[in-house]
């Protein structure tokens, strides 16, 4: 059941992107370094997020990516969607095989928390995150350290499979 890391470092760079493309595209170089996020992952991540239509991007001088909905009409399901990931309780990933070939016992228990997850995750959008004081709170003290120091990313993930 768990959301690997790619899913969410993918959130958490579009609600980042969410929070600070307002005025101008956002470099991914920003993101990396609030984030603590490796520039290359996040590259791989906004090339699948650009592809299906939830960012564009812009180049040259003052370039980065801007959200290509307003953040209220793109919800975190679509997100972790865009790229690959699903979120599934289920040991079987809706096979129903879990034991011998067949349903286990409590398969329709993990079908309903599946479900209950993607309606949850269908119903926050990016914009309803934004809204919240603590995302905000936190986003101030980000952009504070950032201008307050250089920062190098923590976070040297590998490549992402297609």
């Amino acid at each position: 059941m768990k959301l690997t890391t790619k899913g969410r470092y993918a959130v958490t760079a579009m609600l980042d992107l969410a929070l600070h493309a307002q005025e101008a595209p956002v470099p991914l170089a920003d993101i990396s370094q609030r984030q603590g996020i490796s520039l290359s992952y996040l590259e791989q991540l906004f090339a699948k997020l650009r592809r299906q239509g939830l960012v564009s991007s812009a180049r040259g001088p003052g370039g980065g990516y801007r959200l290509s909905r307003d953040s209220k009409e793109i919800s975190i399901s679509e997100v972790i969607n865009a790229i690959n990931e699903h979120v599934d309780a289920r040991r079987c990933g809706g096979l129903a095989n879990c034991q011998d070939d067949e349903p286990c016992l409590t398969h329709e228990l993990w079908a309903d928390l599946s479900e209950q997850i993607q309606d949850f995750l269908t119903n926050i959008s990016l914009g309803d995150l934004v809204e919240r004081r603590e995302v905000r709170e936190v986003s101030a003290r980000q952009d504070s350290r950032q201008k307050g120091q250089g920062f190098v990313p923590m976070v040297a993930a590998g490549s992402i499979s297609q």
